[in-house]
């Protein structure tokens, strides 16, 4: 019972809700919140895994309590079988994944160190834009994240973007790096990774990196208009090449060519941010923040395949 009850588990969050959930105005209408509600599917997904591989080794080793045998209660009288869990199992699990984690976060940061170095060699900053200008004749605006963030942009786009499209393009790179977007990119790169071609996995990484630019995209309202923003990302989208709205990677390459390792046919991501902006009422004031109640809810989702696994069962 308990496996069959985490199987079905790991086929909704790993399969279906992905289907339902791509794409949902309900989740773009809080980016930040909905792309939480995606990574705490991926955690949901982890533990009920974790959990439904040491019941499938081990399917004795528990005595199911129901969800009071989560609090301290007396015990029957009379033998029972231990209720054991075996937590070093799980931790052991969990700092594996973890040292995944960790080691693609770590070689994450030493590309983007890379790359800043390289910037600060071949590039000049501006004092009034407050970014590193690259002598490049395609127009490109992005960010490298991180503890020495860079706001970066190319010759080309002072060319193309008037001065609010310039300012709306780095106020949106500016709402990537004070989210620290780039760290909720990472367990959603690695669950990536991990499981490839599941539709969490796919559907989740892709649906993370596009709330994340859209969360940017309202960081960026409130110093610039609606319209501006548009305007700049078409004509960045539009100017011909591969565009760097491929949101599929790194966040902070919303703009031009991205640097090594973004993809550029995520051109449908520009065609979405572009949608939700011209969507009456998606102005400069902020939307109402998620109710507590569904923070909650998204917080529990881990947690949920442990009270399954805690099921009582005939």
């Amino acid at each position: 019972m308990t496996l069959a009850l985490l199987g079905l588990h790991l086929a909704v969050t790993g399969v279906l809700l992905p289907r339902r959930l791509a794409g949902s105005a309900r989740l773009q209408a809080h980016p930040a919140a909905g792309a939480a509600l995606w990574l705490s599917l991926m955690a949901s997904f982890l533990v009920a895994l974790l959990l439904a591989a040491h019941h499938a080794v081990e399917p004795f080793a528990h005595e199911p309590a129901g969800l009071v045998g989560l609090f301290p209660h007396p015990e029957p009288p009379g033998p029972v079988a231990p209720h054991t869990h075996d937590w070093w199992v799980l931790a052991a699990a969990g700092a594996a994944i973890a040292t995944v984690v960790a080691a693609v976060g770590v070689r994450a940061g030493r590309a983007r160190r890379r790359h800043r170095a390289v910037l600060d060699v071949v590039a000049v900053r501006d004092g009034r834009w407050g970014a590193l200008i690259l002598e490049h004749a395609h127009p490109t605006v992005y960010c490298l994240p991180g503890r020495s963030s860079r706001v970066v942009m190319s010759r080309g786009a002072l060319r193309l973007l008037d001065d609010r499209q310039l300012a709306a393009a780095v106020a949106h790179e500016h709402g990537h790096i004070r989210g620290r977007h780039h760290l909720f990119r990472l367990p959603a790169d690695t669950f990536a990774l991990l499981f490839g071609p599941l539709p969490l996995a796919r559907r989740g990484r892709a649906e993370v990196g596009l709330l994340l630019e859209m969360a940017a995209d309202d960081a960026a309202l409130a110093r610039v208009s609606r319209s501006e923003l548009a305007s700049a990302l078409c004509a960045l989208a539009t100017s011909g090449g591969p565009t760097g709205a491929a949101h599929g990677t790194a966040p902070g390459t919303a703009y031009g060519i991205a640097p090594d390792g973004s993809l550029a046919v995520a051109a449908t991501g520009v065609l979405a941010r572009v949608r939700r902006l011209a969507r009456p009422g998606h102005g400069r004031r902020r939307r109402r923040p998620a109710s507590w109640t569904a923070v909650s809810a998204v917080s529990a989702l881990p947690l949920l395949p442990y009270l399954l696994a805690c099921a009582p069962h005939p």
